[in-house]
This record gives C-alpha cells, structure tokens and sequence, in this order.
C-alpha cells in the first residue's frame, strides 16, 4: 500500500468513528426527548439550547465521578469486560457501505473504510464476540443480581444470533455473494429492487432479532431492573459504566447501518444514477443512507417506550418456537425458488 493510500484509509476511519460517537450523542439526547414527548414530559431542556448539551454534561459528570470497584470482584476481568464489549461495537461498522465511491487525487475511493469479501462473517462474528463482554462482567461482579443478567444474555444472544443469521442466508442467495457492496448494487434501481420486498420475512426476522441482539426493549432481560437492579452492569459505576452504554448504543448505529444494508438498498437513491451525476451523487447516496438509518434509529427508541418487556419464558419461546422454524422455512422456499428460475 502506497502513502496516500495508507492516509486515505486512515481518514475514512477517523470520519467514521468521529460520525459514530456523534451519533451516540445525538441518540442519547433524541432518546430522552422523544421519550418525554411520548410521556407527556419535557425532558432535558436546561444545558444548551433545548437541553442540546445534555448528553455532553452526562459525559463530564461519569468522568468527574469516582470510579468504585468493589472489593470483592475479579479486578482484571472486571475492568476488562466493558471494552470487551464496546471495542468490537465500534468495529463492526468498518465493511458498511455508507456511500457510492467518490474520485478524489485521480483514484477512485469507496466509501467504506474495508471491502471485505465475507463481510456479513465479519460483522456475525464480531457482534458474537460483545456477548463475552457482558458474561465477564456479570461474572467477575461476583453479584448474584450480575451473574443472572450475564447468564440471560448469553442465552439470548445465543437464540437470536440463529434467527438472525438464518434470515441473512436468505439475502446471500437472492445476492449471491458475502460482500456487502454486491449485496446493495443488487438492489440497486428502484424500490421493488430492495430486498424488504423481496424478502419480508427475513426482514421482519431480522428486525427482531437486532432489538434481542442490543438488549433493547422489549429483550432488555439481562438488565430488567425491576427484577435484576442493573444486571450485569449493577456494581459498575463512572466511565466502566458510561462504557456499557456507548456499547449499547454504537451496536444499535450498526444494527441500523445493517438493516439499510440489506433491506433498503443500502446508499442507494431509487430512480436515480449516482455514480453519473459526480459529486452530487455521492452526496445523495450518503444523505440517503444516513435519512434511512436515522428512521431506524428512531424506531429503536419509539419500540423501546412503547412495548412492555416479555417474560424470559416467551423470549426464549419466540426465538427457539417460532422465528427459527420461520427462518428455515423462508430459506428452503427462496433456495427452492432460485432452483426454479435457474433451471427455466
């Protein structure tokens, strides 16, 4: 790799991980917002216009405050397990697509900080790995409450990453490949292109499966803290704490990145050529991406204050009973399908 290649690709990682913790902020704060407009609240409106540096002074007061580690926890392990989590959180987003390639310094520039061949892998195996981090830390908490909240999520993270990657083999058929910019050039064209109309089902499962997968409600089972006080985040406090929740919140930008990715199109602008229109196009596909992901990052808050939690026994139940078996069942009729149209 020659220098500018290697300072091209350095760029690209620290756009995408300053857009990244802007993001998370922003979360916080729309979180609390639409939350108070949804309960009749006005919410945080004294720091900043609107209360729009909120989420900046929640991060001064978690790094003013002390960091409490009790006495009786595995201390290496202990500090260890919140970058367990956050760290491949902040990953994962490296092989998306957020854009059609731009040509700057007379070479063409995708943008994506890694085209990886087996993306999707890249991204199941990473999201598999946060799991470790939150297990780790019920455990080493030495707390009962802690251990049950780690426990809870290892199964359900167990549970839902099936469905979820069932219904991605879907979509590496209609696609044929596991690179995600092969998956959204085709989808590419018009809205009947999208794999949401192509394959509904696995969308619906998917969709699903990425609310258990970021512990958001209705799955936040493993924090439920009318039952388990903070599960496996209980005896953290200060920056181990706020660390949890960047973790949670950077997986729900990936979980949204993705679902664009394989269901909406990804960057794509129905009706419209990108690439002939030069900069402008690239400017559209990156303003599509970001508009689309914004919806579903809304969704992620409005379900979480709209839906009650399930009981751990419908959890595992919705998981093992009936998306699995519906995953399965979409996957043989698309391979069947495909089988059809080949041979025809």
């Amino acid at each position: 790799m020659d220098l500018l290649g290697f300072i091209i690709i350095c760029v690209k990682v620290l756009v995408v991980f300053a857009a990244t913790m802007f993001t998370v902020l922003a979360l916080i704060y729309a979180e609390r917002r639409i939350s108070a407009f949804m309960q009749g609240r006005i919410g945080p409106n004294r720091v900043g216009p609107k209360g729009i540096l909120q989420p900046i002074a929640d991060g001064i007061k978690f790094l003013m405050k002390e960091d409490i580690i009790p006495a009786s926890v595995d201390k290496p392990i202990f500090i260890l397990a919140p970058a367990i989590l956050l760290v491949p959180a902040m990953m994962t987003f490296a092989v998306i697509p957020f854009g059609s390639n731009i040509t700057l310094f007379g070479r063409e520039i995708p943008l994506q900080i890694a085209d990886v061949n087996v993306g999707i892998l890249y991204i199941l195996a990473l999201t598999s790995i946060g799991v470790y981090g939150i297990v780790l830390a019920g455990w080493s908490s030495n707390n009962k409450y802690s251990l049950l909240g780690g426990l809870r999520s290892a199964a359900q993270l167990i549970s839902y990453e099936l469905a979820m990657g069932l219904a991605v083999i879907s979509i590496i058929l209609l696609a044929g490949s596991l690179k995600l910019n092969d998956i959204v050039a085709d989808q590419q064209g018009y809205f009947f292109s999208w794999n949401v109309v192509k394959q509904p089902v696995a969308f619906l499962i998917f969709l699903v499966a990425t609310y258990a997968e970021t512990n958001r409600l209705p799955f936040d089972l493993s924090e439920a803290e009318q039952e388990l006080v903070g599960g496996y985040h209980t005896e953290y406090s200060s920056m181990k704490f706020a660390m949890f929740f960047m973790a949670e919140y950077a997986n729900m930008i990936t979980a949204a990145a993705l679902t664009v990715t394989l269901f909406f199109g990804g960057w794509d602008v129905p009706l419209i050529n990108e690439a002939s229109l030069g900069m402008v196009g690239v400017l559209l596909s990156v303003i599509s991406f970001i508009l689309k992901m914004a919806f579903f990052l809304f969704l992620f808050i409005w379900v979480r204050w709209t839906f009650p939690r399930f009981r751990y026994d419908q959890l595992m139940k919705l998981g093992w009973k009936v998306m699995i078996p519906i995953a399965l069942i979409n996957i043989f009729i698309t391979a069947g399908y495909l089988s059809i149209t080949a041979l025809v």
